[in-house]
């Protein structure tokens, strides 16, 4: 559901309607307030506003965050927006303040109710310098991942399935696995055949043979899984 943005304004009464026929020009989503302009005329603070260009006297309105201009009646920021909060100027150039992390929103005027999308906010990745970007060998989405020590398989994050970043180290260690697995199953087999005998008398013999057959199994059931995982090929540079 679109959020209802509000439009943070302060209410003048002394503002005028625009001239008939005078259409302000579009201008762009998540504006930032313009530098402050001082004039000759006694350095009297002014900005340009964002929609007209008019000259808007901001003399004693610096503690406000938005001012109206007297051309256009459109207002326009003096300052940055409210901690969480951002600026957006709807096609009818109403200018909104809503939630940074609105996706939609409702622009309120009555002659307009245009359902903004918003796409959410920028996001900036700090990324660590040992990590490298992987494009999952599953939903094709790329993802970063650090390919330092002997771990490599990463959990993609948008499809949380689990994929190889090294095929190399892949095989290796599936390889490893494979061996293993077949050395504790005929470890186990050849305890078993030879202790039989001695089975009937001593029944810790018997753990032996459990735990050798148990270990054999996990390390074939692991290399299995490793030769089942698919590979994530690095992603090209941007």
């Amino acid at each position: 559901m679109a959020e209802t943005a509000h439009e943070s304004l302060y209410d003048n009464p002394e503002l005028e309607a625009p001239p008939p026929g005078q259409v302000p020009p579009p201008y762009p989503a998540d504006e930032l307030p313009p530098p402050y302009t001082p004039t000759p005329q006694g350095a009297i603070p002014v900005i340009n506003c964002k929609v007209c260009q008019a000259v808007i006297n901001v003399e004693g309105k610096q503690n406000q965050h938005v001012v109206k201009c007297n051309v256009c009646n459109e207002a326009t920021p003096i300052k940055g927006p409210p901690p969480g909060k951002r600026y957006i100027r709807c096609p009818c150039n109403c200018l909104l303040i809503c939630n940074s992390t609105a996706a939609r929103i409702a622009c309120p005027r009555q002659n307009c109710k245009r359902i903004i999308n918003l796409g959410g906010p920028t996001q900036v990745i700090v990324r660590n310098p040992s990590s490298e970007r992987f494009v999952c060998a599953y939903c094709d989405q790329v993802f970063v991942f650090s390919t330092v020590g002997w771990r490599q398989l990463a959990r993609c994050p948008h499809c949380r399935r689990v994929s190889s970043c090294n095929a190399s180290n892949q095989k290796t260690r599936c390889a490893i696995y494979l061996i293993l697995g077949i050395i504790f199953l005929g470890a186990g087999i050849g305890v078993t055949v030879g202790t039989y005998e001695m089975a009937h008398n001593s029944g810790g013999i018997y753990i032996v043979w459990i735990g050798a057959f148990i270990t054999g199994i996990v390390f074939l059931v692991r290399a299995a899984y490793l030769g089942s995982i698919r590979v994530s090929p690095r992603a090209p540079p941007r």
